[in-house]
Parts: C-alpha cells; structure tokens; sequence
C-alpha cells in the first residue's frame, strides 16, 4: 500500500482504537497490523507527538511478561479531536469514493 496513504490513516487508526480501551503501543502496532502492513517504528513517534499535544495521558503498568509498559489513554481533547478526524475522513472517504465510481462508470 501506498506509504502516503498510510501515514494519513495511522493518526485516526491509534485514535479509534484508544477510544475504546488503554493500550500500550506494541499493543497497538500489532492491533494496527492486523489490517494494515505498518513498520513497528511509525507508531511510536505518533504517539509520542499526540501524548505532548495532549491528546493522550500515559501510565506506567506491571507486566507479567517484562518490565512495566507504558500505557497510552484518550484524553477528553484527545476525544474531541477523535471526532474531527471521524468527520473529516467521511467526507474525504466519500469523495473518493464518488470520484472512483465515476471513474470506473466512464469506462
């Protein structure tokens, strides 16, 4: 896939998934992963930029696996901006989607 379209996505693909539960972020990679072929390196950068604009808040937490992980929660602003990202990627998604089947009609 398209490295630019990936790195457009990646931002409301961490963001969704917060939403619904903390997660650490090879939680996250590997969450990610399952439906989009990213580098574990793409993340991390991510999530530390929206933990300094303060769209997350972290936590230290006990693993039985290893030292503690950091986990990564949505904050209220985080939740805002979750929102934004949802409404402009309907209206991004459905304008493609228009132009692609009116490409695909003209053929």
């Amino acid at each position: 896939m398209n490295i630019q379209f990936k790195k457009g996505v990646l931002n409301l693909c961490v963001l969704v998934l917060l939403d619904k539960q903390d997660r650490y972020g090879y939680e996250l990679v590997q969450k990610i992963s399952d439906q989009i072929a990213i580098s574990e390196g793409s993340v991390y950068p991510l999530l530390r930029r929206l933990t300094k604009e303060g769209y997350f808040t972290t936590y230290l937490k006990e693993s039985t696996e290893g030292p503690p992980r950091k986990y990564y929660t949505l904050t209220d602003t985080g939740r805002e901006y979750l929102n934004e990202q949802l409404e402009e990627w309907k209206h991004f998604s459905q304008g493609v989607n228009t132009l692609i089947k009116e490409g695909i009609k003209n053929d």
